[in-house]
């Protein structure tokens, strides 16, 4: 079959690998019908973080089942199905607290397993045509409808995108009637803008440079923020201020006191530009900074960025061994609450499912560009550069190049 290969930063081909297998009485294997680049995979793309030439990306994976072991119950083949991207058991510690995002059994040497992804097991990607499925009743999301229908691009993002950037308001504690501030326009910021909106935010303002992104923000109710223009933050403030005389002045002094947001979200992470107009220096703890300064005493902040704790290509000596410098002392004295890590899919996909067939939610508003498997590399060079309107690539392994 097909796959995605990474050979080294930078490069990634379209080779002839051997086909999956049921290995386990338990798997399954699923043909893609779509697959999606993410924009944490480009973080392996560009060599920063651990991994080993011959990985398959992939782990945003749509299909139908093919063929399924022994001891599988709920799916069989012919099944439409969507895979989280987090790899569960379903009975340890972790998964039985409803913890999948850190699964203690399917990773020999962690916590937590994925597919195509650095650290996180010993599982091939699904940017190909076919790609085992470990613990398939765990892992297989039931859908509706056929291959190629309205829904197809809607329920490949149930996967990873639209599950994370609920959980991202989840983490920032997201009520009706609450003030958001998401950093980052890439596919999970503009789906946490878009769980925002579902959860009743009145006031969402979405950070980014990247036109094309901000576009996508305004787009889905959103009030863009380009930080090209001037510190980020500072721009919030100021637009703040209608609402703040609306509202908050209503109790004296609450304007003053609490300028910023009540919720506030990192959707980039470590690989976040400084706000020096030329977005051409990367600052690792900018957005950190950021979602402090912003953010309201006794208000809460969601970390959904990626923070690894190895990066080759860290700006110093303390980014390359995944150590940040934080103004903990401005958020204990504001009483914040910060919440991070890895979205658990499970906890979400049933529901957010349900919201787009009900026609409450169309999370592939975001899709830029649908590709052929073969158009994978330049695509990635493309998305790795922002350029030529590639926000969010979904490739069709059963598609022709021609």
């Amino acid at each position: 079959m097909r796959a995605v290969v990474w050979k080294g930063p930078y490069e990634v081909t379209v080779d002839e690998i051997e086909d999956p297998r049921v290995e386990e009485s338990t798997d399954a294997v699923m043909r893609l019908t779509t697959a999606a680049i993410c924009g944490s995979d480009l973080h392996m793309y560009e060599g920063r973080a651990p991994i080993e030439p011959g990985q398959v990306f992939g782990h945003e994976n749509l299909g139908v089942i093919e063929e399924v072991g022994s001891a599988v119950k709920s799916v069989r083949p012919g099944d439409r199905v969507v895979l989280p991207f987090n790899i569960a058991c379903g009975f340890c510690f972790n998964c039985a607290r409803g913890f999948t995002n850190a699964c203690l059994t399917v990773n020999p040497h962690s916590h937590g397993g994925g597919y195509g992804y650095s650290g996180m097991g010993p599982y091939r990607g699904g940017q190909a045509e076919k790609v085992r499925v470990p613990f398939a009743d765990v892992n297989c999301l039931k859908l509706p409808g056929k291959p190629g229908d309205a829904f197809e691009d809607d329920f490949v993002l149930l996967a990873d995108v639209f599950p994370t950037g609920f959980h991202a308001t989840e983490q920032a504690r997201v009520l009706p009637g609450d003030s958001v501030a998401i950093f980052g326009a890439g596919p999970v910021g503009l789906m946490a803008a878009l769980s925002a909106k579902i959860r009743g935010a009145s006031e969402i303002y979405v950070v980014d440079a990247v036109a094309e992104r901000l576009e996508k923000a305004q787009a889905l109710g959103a009030t863009p923020v380009d930080f090209s223009k001037g510190d980020p933050v500072q721009q919030i403030l100021d637009l703040r201020v209608p609402h703040r005389k609306n509202v908050q002045n209503l109790q004296r002094g609450a304007g003053d006191k609490m300028p910023g947001v009540m919720c506030a979200i990192d959707a980039v992470g470590y690989e976040a530009w400084a706000h020096d107009g030329a977005g051409k220096t990367q600052n690792p703890t900018q957005v950190l900074d950021d979602v402090v300064a912003v953010t309201n005493p006794t208000g809460h902040v969601g970390l959904i960025g990626v923070y690894f704790p190895q990066d080759p290509g860290g700006v110093d000596e303390d980014a390359k061994k995944g150590r940040f410098t934080v103004a903990l002392g401005n958020a204990w004295e504001k009483g914040l609450s910060v919440e991070m890590g890895q979205c658990p899919v499970k906890k979400y996909n049933v529901y957010l499912r349900d919201l787009i067939v009900a026609g409450v939610a169309k999370p592939s508003v975001l899709v830029s560009h649908r590709l052929p498997l073969d158009a994978a590399p330049e695509a990635y060079r493309k998305f790795d550069e922002r350029t030529d309107g590639y926000t969010k690539v979904l490739l069709k392994p059963q598609q022709s190049a021609a």
